[in-house]
């Protein structure tokens, strides 16, 4: 990665290409489907290389949507922290993000290297897409169960689970909320939980990126194709939340695994033929 990959960015992602990644960062980005997944199947049909600074511009728009839905939530996190107060429903939530953020911060740390020559190849992608379906059709076996609330052992596990999507085709929002489930925590708090841990994620993640890249932004190369990308994102991402909370609440996230094996099956065949 050089300096040229992230300036000249508005040179090699035309208006087309960035309404287009825009649209499947809303919508992979918070779906059960994996984000990384498809980045990869993108880039391998069609030959697609998206530039480091345009993908923290896509993440920055599906960000924003994520502070949009769960602005008030956030918000009663924020004002508890505020005045330590550890105690209540929301200074535990606080809490529960930061323990739950602890190993994907580790994982992403030291095997950064060990990960990213998968994001290479189609074969790791359609298999961790298989999986992912897979885990997502058992959540239907946990429709009706006695609910649970989040406690620090359940946030830790849920953590711990988080730390795998960081492998590309498993899905970091379908593997959390699944993981919750299985640990019978009630839907709306699976869901809350699993979102607002994702916001730590996103944000060590693309400080992580620049810093590897180890090259001087330059701001004013920031052009109207980036932009509309990250607008896009943002309100397909918003919608995609709306979309994911209805279908997690009639109790059928499980559908999004036929969608995953499909994916991932297509991935494999056309890696391997």
């Amino acid at each position: 990665m050089n300096v040229a990959d992230i300036v000249n960015v508005v040179d090699v992602v035309n208006l087309f290409e960035a309404v287009f990644l825009g649209i499947v960062q809303g919508l992979t980005e918070w779906l059960p489907i994996s984000s990384s997944g498809h980045l990869v199947i993108a880039q391998q049909a069609f030959g697609m290389q998206v530039p480091l600074f345009f993908d923290i511009m896509l993440h920055a728009g599906t960000l924003f949507a994520l502070f949009a839905f769960f602005w008030k939530d956030i918000l009663k996190i924020l004002q508890a922290i505020v005045r330590l107060d550890f105690k209540s429903g929301d200074g535990k939530l606080g809490l529960f993000i930061l323990i739950g953020s602890i190993p994907i911060a580790l994982a992403g740390f030291f095997l950064y290297d060990l990960i990213t020559p998968l994001f290479n190849s189609l074969v790791a992608v359609g298999s961790a897409l298989i999986i992912t379906g897979s885990i997502l059709y058992f959540t239907k076996i946990f429709r009706g169960r006695v609910e649970k609330r989040l406690n620090s052992k359940n946030a830790f596990f849920v953590g711990i689970v988080q730390a795998f999507s960081l492998l590309p085709g498993i899905s970091r929002s379908g593997i959390t909320i699944s993981s919750a489930l299985f640990r019978k925590i009630n839907r709306q708090q699976a869901f809350v939980f699993s979102f607002l841990l994702a916001i730590p994620a996103i944000i060590g993640a693309s400080v992580f990126e620049l810093y590897r890249a180890t090259v001087n932004l330059n701001l004013a190369a920031i052009g109207f194709e980036m932009v509309a990308g990250a607008v896009i994102a943002a309100v397909v991402g918003y919608l995609s939340l709306k979309f994911l909370w209805g279908i997690l609440n009639k109790g059928k996230f499980y559908f999004f695994a036929y969608y995953c094996w499909i994916v991932g099956m297509v991935a494999l065949i056309y890696a391997y033929f």
